[in-house]
Formats: C-alpha cells, structure tokens, sequence
C-alpha cells in the first residue's frame, strides 16, 4: 500500500484536494526526482474492469450505457462521463452506485500496463520519490495499487487536469506521466516535465499538440527515458530523450 495517502471523507470516500499541501513531501530523495503518475490507462489497464462496472449498472438502472464508448475514453472525472448517459439531477446519485459496484467488479478485472512496476524501480533506484496522482477517488486507486502489487510513496486522488498540477508542486514534481491531454495540463500547471504514453485516448498528435515534452509509445520506455533525463541533469536529458521517445511510438 502507499506509504502516504493524501485525507479523505470516511463517510463518502471524497478526497479534500485543499488538503493536499498538507501532506509532507518525505525530508529526503537522495537528490533524485520526484515522478508522479496518471493510474488509468498510464499505471493500470482497467478497461474490462470499468466495462464491467458499467455492465451492471446499466442492468440495474435500464440505462441504454455504450460501454465500448465510455472504456474507449477514460481520463476525466466519474461525474463527466456520467452525464452523457443519465440526466443531470441523477448524475451524483448514479456515480455514487457506480462508486458501490466499483470494488466488486473492477479490481480483479483490471491489470498493471507493462513497465509500471519497472517506472516505480527506475525512480527508486534513481534516489526519488513515487507519487500517483489521479482523478479516480483515492479508495479504488488504493485497491487497484494493492491488488497489483505497486507502492507508490503517496497516493493522491480525485483531481483532474489542472488540479493535479497543484497537488504536484505541493510535492516538488519535477516530471508527470500521464496518457491524456489533461495530464499534460497537469504537468504545465505544476512545471513539471509532461510525459505522456500513447496508451490511452489520445494519440500521439494530441498528446503533442497539447504540449507533452516527451511521448513515450508505452510505458515499457520509461526507465531508459528517465535515465537519460537524470543523467543529462534534467533539462539535457530531457532533450534528447524526448526525441528518441518520439521516434519509438507513440478516471473514474
């Protein structure tokens, strides 16, 4: 489990971005980087799962729910997606119930995208600090990272684009690796260096276009990136990994 995990509402499972700079950066990374991470689709392939949460809630409710479509675009909030399928005055009450069904039916169906556990090492052996930050509420991040095995240092949830840029520099990220254009928003907004893995919604172009510094085709690419990047002191090897990255590929 995470070492740290940023305050949440025990009633509701709500996390409090406000709270998020009070939560200690660790006194010391051995002078490495401080990396946070996207989870969906950048750390954990949990389309199935999110599918099959989708799947009954749909036969629960009667919702006519494309469940291909909504797997096909994941990265904002719960209560965007939800829109699209239910009116506005049922939207929290149907998010609340997808965030019910959500243990049950997505954990076990969702997966670690190949590299994450080898990003997690790279940043370690690398003398930093691990931090995932997400738009998917902090319990079922929790559970996923769990269930799978991968420890971040801390854990924080529920924020989405720019948000997460301010919980970022609360935490002195200096690099964000994320799968979609609100990612890379995240990135900006903290200063950070906007990696971006071309194994989500958007592809290579749109990553670029919405001002990724590097694009990475998988996650499996991370470690020699950031490599590169701590070796040529940070803006250097920035540089010149971003174009290697370039050539290889491309929340709820």
């Amino acid at each position: 489990m995470p070492h740290d995990i940023a305050p949440s509402d025990p009633a509701t499972g709500q996390d409090f971005a406000a709270d998020v700079s009070a939560v200690p950066l660790s006194e010391t990374t051995d002078g490495g980087p401080v990396v946070g991470f996207d989870l969906d689709m950048t750390l954990v392939d949990s389309r199935r799962g999110i599918g099959a949460v989708y799947r009954a809630l749909a036969a629960e409710t009667g919702a006519d729910i494309d469940v291909d479509l909504v797997t096909s675009r994941l990265g904002p909030p719960l209560e965007h997606e939800m829109a699209n399928w239910f009116p506005p005055e049922r939207v929290v009450a149907m998010s609340d119930r997808y965030r019910a069904l959500y243990p049950e039916h997505a954990i076990a169906e969702t997966t670690a995208m190949p590299g994450a556990r080898e990003a997690f090492a790279a940043v370690r052996a690398a003398g930093g600090r691990v931090l995932v930050v997400t738009a998917k509420n902090r319990a079922h991040a929790a559970l996923h990272l769990s269930h799978l095995g991968l420890e971040p240092d801390l854990l924080i949830g529920g924020l989405w684009a720019e948000a997460k840029g301010t919980a970022l520099r609360a935490q002195g990220a200096s690099v964000y690796v994320g799968d979609h254009i609100g990612d890379v928003r995240g990135a900006r907004t903290a200063d950070a260096v906007a990696v971006a893995v071309a194994t989500g919604p958007c592809d290579e172009e749109e990553l670029r276009g919405a001002g990724a510094d590097v694009v990475l085709g998988t996650l499996d690419a991370f470690a020699g990136w950031l490599g590169e990047y701590v070796g040529g002191a940070g803006a250097g090897g920035m540089g010149s990994a971003g174009g290697a990255g370039g050539a290889g590929g491309a929340a709820v």
